[in-house]
C-alpha cells in the first residue's frame, strides 16, 4: 500500500506513487536486475515524456526551454544518483563502451573524486569540474543519464552560463523550471522507499563517487 504523507500536494502524491508503483512492479515480478532495469526504463521515460509536455508547452508560451545538445554548463556542477541509478548506468556502460574508453572513463572519475572527496557540502555546490561521462561538449551516457540530469531544464541559458563562471556569487543560480524538478524527486522518493520496505537501503551519492565505486567492479566481457 502507498503510504499517505500529509506534507504531500497532490502533484507530489500522483509523482510519489508513480515512483512507487514502479518499483513495486519490480519486486512483484520478482526482484531483479532485469526487473529493476526495466522499471528505471519505465521510470525514465515517464519522466522525459513530461518533459516533452513541459517543453512544447514552454514554446507556445514564448518561453522556450534553453537546453540543447552542446550546451554543457550543467554538465561541471555537483550531481547525485541514487545507488540504483549507478547501478543501472554501470550495466549501461559495461554493454556499451570499449575497454579503452571505460578506462578514460575511470581515470577522469579518479581524477575528479580527488578533489571532490576533500571539499565539504558548501563548497560542493560552488565546484565545477567536467563530469566524466562528458564527451564532445555532450552526454556519453545520455540515455542512461541519472534522473538530477533528465529534470534539469533552464528557462534561461544565460543564466547557467553565469553559475559556471562564477559560481561564488550567491546571486548567481541556474533559472529553471520547478515542475521537473518537484516531479523527479517525487518519483524518485516513491522508487526509494518501495525499495526500501523489502529491505534494500539505497543511498545518494556525488555521480563521481558513485561511478568510482561500481566502475571499478566493472569486470567487461570484451
Amino acid at each position: 500500500m502507498i503510504p499517505e504523507i500529509k506534507h504531500f500536494t497532490e502533484n507530489d502524491r500522483i509523482f510519489y506513487s508513480d515512483g512507487y508503483r514502479l518499483a513495486q512492479t519490480a519486486i512483484q515480478q520478482g526482484f531483479s536486475n532485469e526487473t529493476l532495469f526495466a522499471a528505471i526504463e519505465t521510470l525514465y521515460a515517464a519522466i522525459d515524456g513530461l518533459n516533452e509536455s513541459i517543453t512544447a508547452l514552454a514554446e507556445r508560451q514564448n518561453n522556450p526551454v534553453s537546453c540543447f545538445k552542446g550546451c554543457h554548463w550543467c554538465c561541471h556542477q555537483v550531481v547525485f544518483a541514487n545507488s540504483y541509478e549507478l547501478h543501472f548506468l554501470a550495466a549501461h556502460i559495461k554493454n556499451n563502451f570499449t575497454a579503452v574508453e571505460l578506462s578514460g572513463i575511470i581515470e577522469r572519475t579518479e581524477a575528479k573524486c580527488s578533489v571532490t572527496s576533500k571539499l565539504n557540502e558548501e563548497d560542493i555546490l560552488k565546484y565545477k569540474s567536467p563530469c566524466p561521462l562528458l564527451k564532445n561538449d555532450a552526454c556519453s551516457v545520455y540515455s542512461a543519464r541519472p534522473m538530477a540530469c533528465r529534470i534539469y531544464l533552464s528557462t534561461k541559458q544565460e543564466s547557467c552560463l553565469e553559475f559556471y563562471r562564477n559560481p561564488e556569487h550567491e546571486s548567481n543560480y541556474p533559472e529553471l523550471f520547478d515542475f521537473p524538478l518537484k516531479a523527479g524527486r517525487m518519483m524518485n522518493e516513491g522508487f526509494r522507499n518501495a525499495l526500501k520496505e523489502i529491505g534494500i537501503e539505497t543511498t545518494e551519492f556525488k555521480l563521481e563517487t558513485g561511478l568510482q565505486i561500481i566502475l571499478n567492479n566493472i569486470q567487461p566481457d570484451f
